[in-house]
């Protein structure tokens, strides 16, 4: 095998955990739960402007991510300029009016009737920030040659995962949207190399004040879990 680039002796140090009485684990895990459970899809969002300094910070969060071989095989856009945006709107509504007419399907579309969704993206005009999740299907050595990126793509969805957390914990709202057959135009447009590939694009903000969601319920804890 040839050599992937990476530090054969990496220092082992000790590992200090914090430990919390069986008491405030019970409290803080519900605590948690109360917070996210009150995350929704946002897809009227405002332009009201957003501290530069809470999109570092969760993006920070999104980077504490686990990955294969610590590969950390991620990059995050954030746009905010609005000629950029537009442009992410035009390719997006462009594609995605073909999408609901032609490749989804009528099971799809009819899925998606509920909950009012079409191909028309305002907010990704209006929210302050875009984010474009990328996972890097493979990276470079010094010298040019590939370096191979393991669990690349779980990898980068277990960080959308934690961004999503950091967003709902910083009072921030977003829709999650994979832009079906946008992934090649948005990478140009953005200058992205060739090994990466888009996986979530994120518009973040906050919720305009007239917004409306559907009214949805979760799937209860028994119909999620089993204990064996």
């Amino acid at each position: 095998e040839e050599w992937q680039g990476l530090d054969e002796n990496v220092a082992h140090v000790p590992f200090s955990a914090e430990r919390y009485s069986e008491a405030e684990m019970i409290k803080r895990s519900q605590m948690f739960y109360e917070l996210l459970n009150k995350r929704r899809t946002i897809r009227f969002l405002s332009d009201e402007p957003v501290p530069r300094e809470v999109i570092d910070n969760v993006i920070r969060t999104a980077g504490t991510s686990p990955s294969g071989a610590h590969t950390e095989p991620w990059t995050f856009v954030v746009v905010q300029d609005p000629y950029l945006k537009h442009k992410i709107r035009e390719i997006v509504e462009e594609e995605e009016e073909i999408n609901y007419k032609k490749r989804m399907g009528d099971r799809w579309v009819n899925d998606l009737k509920r909950l009012r969704t079409n191909w028309i993206k305002e907010y990704l005009d209006t929210a302050p920030y875009l984010i474009l999740i990328f996972k890097q299907v493979y990276g470079r050595l010094p010298n040019g040659k590939k370096k191979t990126h393991y669990y690349n793509e779980i990898s980068v969805s277990i960080a959308c995962g934690i961004l999503l957390a950091a967003l709902q914990n910083a009072g921030l709202y977003t829709v999650t949207s994979t832009p079906l057959n946008c992934g090649p135009q948005l990478r140009a447009l953005l200058q992205r190399p060739a090994n990466e590939k888009l996986l979530l694009l994120l518009p973040v903000g906050y919720p305009k004040k007239d917004a409306t969601v559907p009214d949805l319920t979760r799937k209860p804890l028994e119909d999620i879990m089993v204990v064996m």
